[in-house]
């Protein structure tokens, strides 16, 4: 899977191949600081006056090199994916060595960081289930009756839910159906791009 830049990303990332390579590196420094504890415009006065830039032009290269991190991080790229990713902005050889040893020394804590930064929404914890037939009743001699009982524990933060839930085979099988399509659509490139800028 690649990253694909926008126009205006592009444009901030671009500043970084007018510079030299420690000049990179020290802005991926100012990146990652940026990811750990957030924006710090003072470090932009000065990094803007060692370079004789506007200031906003090296906010914009950091915030740039931050989210091409933090979206390449966030997809798991691996080490030809992210330099496939980045081919199209026209770096050296040497520069765009500097970003992906920079991205795979840096993409656990990047992930760490981003799954702080996220919303805890309940989600799955653990599913118990029973298979139950009723062969005959009164009235109904030879009738055979297959259930479904499920016990389904979803946690929250640090509490477990637990839901009761019973169905009959057929639509059992159905549910599966609609959420495996559900799946399978999400992974259509359409939904992707959705998804991405969701994000």
């Amino acid at each position: 899977m690649l990253l694909v830049l926008e126009d205006s990303h592009k444009e901030h990332l671009s500043f970084l191949s007018k510079v030299d390579v420690e000049v990179v590196k020290e802005f991926c420094r100012i990146s990652m600081e940026f990811i750990r504890k957030g924006s710090n415009p003072k470090v932009y006065q000065g990094a803007a006056q060692k370079l004789g830039v506007g200031a906003e032009t090296v906010q914009h290269g950091v915030e740039g090199l931050m989210y091409l991190l933090s979206e390449s991080s966030k997809l798991m790229l691996n080490e030809i994916d992210f330099q496939d990713s980045i081919i199209t902005l026209g770096f050296s050889e040497e520069l765009m060595s500097v970003l992906l040893e920079l991205y795979l020394a840096n993409r656990g804590e990047i992930r760490s960081v981003l799954s702080h930064m996220s919303m805890d929404l309940p989600h799955y914890h653990s599913l118990e289930w029973r298979f139950d037939v009723q062969l005959a009743s009164r009235s109904l001699r030879h009738q055979t009756t297959p259930q479904v009982l499920m016990k389904l524990h979803i946690k929250d933060n640090d509490t477990t839910d637990t839901h009761l839930l019973q169905t009959d085979p057929v639509n059992l099988v159905h549910l599966t159906q609609v959420l495996d399509a559900a799946l399978q659509e999400m992974k259509s490139p359409y939904c992707r791009r959705i998804a991405r800028n969701i994000k």
